[in-house]
């Protein structure tokens, strides 16, 4: 059952997919500090649902793999990131960046071990994998 909006779209079948989706994505996180709407922002890429957000982010604490401190968190990642030559793939097609929602021909797509996140624009993709 989707969350919202734009989420039965096949990205992830169940609400604990989402969420263990969202928390491979801030476990990968290239930064080691960053304001809460920047990680809320990535979030929004697997779920706009605001409860679903929430447990995302009590799980990610209660597993170590954030700290959070008012409207900052921390990752503790251990040294983890999404390897572009690895871990994502583009493909050709008529897509929507699940970020923007820009219209696309060029989807990039990050593979987790939870699943597949995307498509993103070349732009988004880097936001939201922490390169820019």
């Amino acid at each position: 059952m989707p969350d919202g909006p734009n989420e039965s779209d096949g990205l992830a079948a169940t609400r604990s997919e989402r969420i263990e989706l969202a928390l491979e994505l801030l476990a990968h996180l290239e930064h080691d500090e960053l304001e809460l709407p920047a990680v809320i922002d990535r979030i929004e890429t697997v779920t706009t649902d605001p409860t679903t957000t929430r447990d995302i982010l009590d799980e990610a604490e209660k597993r170590g793999i954030i700290d959070r401190d008012g409207a900052t968190i921390r990752t503790r990642r251990g040294g983890t990131f999404v390897r572009f030559e690895s871990q994502v793939v583009t493909r050709e097609g008529e897509f929507d960046c699940r970020r923007c929602g820009a219209s696309i021909s060029t989807g990039h797509f990050v593979r987790f071990e939870a699943g597949e996140l995307g498509p993103f624009g070349s732009s988004c993709i880097r936001k939201v994998t922490g390169r820019e």
